[in-house]
């Protein structure tokens, strides 16, 4: 398989780099090509705008969605986003590397999503979801937090982990159509020796070796909606993200 592994993290000798190495380590000796993007190392641009295509369609106003359609349509997106693009074409597995920062993602990854999971190339009018552009490929979150597990229980100060992922989860990996698997976390590494964190560097190599057989999250499918866009009657919510009331 061709795996791509999106790093988002500033210090090259971050827990996150090391997770990155182990990772390219493990995948590669069971016989898997792994290309990384070092987000910070690249001097990636986070900021989309006109700058990401090379011809507008409008060029009296500024759409983000129907200048990527429309660069999609005549290969004129910007060389740094196509490069990417080409990238995340490619892979057959995923991983996106970050710690987490006020609940999501550090603003270099969300604007890697912005510019690079373009309108036409990753999602589009009825091709989302479990018809998305990358279906049948597996993606992942691999993350770094800076309090452990139990801040993150149903109960705890942080609240559900599974609720604060789902527009990780759901509204970005799996609306392009990736069978998403269960996050990776790496609770509380900054709290941690040596030895601690070495630990968690073995539990994530020993994840990494059953990628293929994970069984990836339930998401509701399509037919399961009505018009409006809503669970149709007599079918339970049974995500993250839909419930009753």
């Amino acid at each position: 398989m061709n795996v791509l592994i999106v790093l988002a993290h500033p210090e090259p000798k971050s827990f996150n780099a090391a997770l990155t190495d182990a990772a390219v380590e493990t995948l590669e000796a069971m016989g898997h090509k792994v290309e990384v993007s070092d987000l910070y190392a690249q001097g990636f641009d986070p900021v989309a705008g006109p700058g990401d295509v090379t011809d507008r369609l409008n060029a009296d106003f500024f759409n983000l969605a129907y200048e990527q359609g429309h660069a999609a349509e005549n290969n004129l997106f910007a060389a740094d986003v196509q490069s990417e693009i080409d990238k995340v074409q490619k892979a057959d597995f995923l991983i996106l590397q970050f710690p987490m920062w006020w609940f999501s993602v550090p603003a270099i990854l969300k604007g890697w999503v912005d510019r690079v999971l373009a309108y036409k190339i990753a999602y589009g009018l009825g091709q989302w979801w479990d018809e998305g552009f990358f279906k049948g490929r597996r993606a992942m979150l691999s993350i770094t937090t800076g309090t452990p597990a139990t801040a993150f229980y149903p109960d705890g100060r942080n609240g559900d982990m599974d609720r604060i992922l789902w527009p990780l989860n759901a509204g970005l990996l799996r609306i392009c159509g990736y069978d998403v698997l269960p996050p990776h976390i790496a609770y509380g590494a900054p709290w941690l020796d040596d030895a601690g964190r070495q630990s968690l560097i073995g539990q994530y190599k020993e994840r990494l070796k059953n990628f293929e057989s994970d069984e990836p999250l339930f998401f509701h499918k399509l037919d399961e909606f009505g018009e409006d866009y809503r669970l149709k009657p007599g079918i339970d919510p049974a995500t993250p993200g839909q419930h009753r009331g």
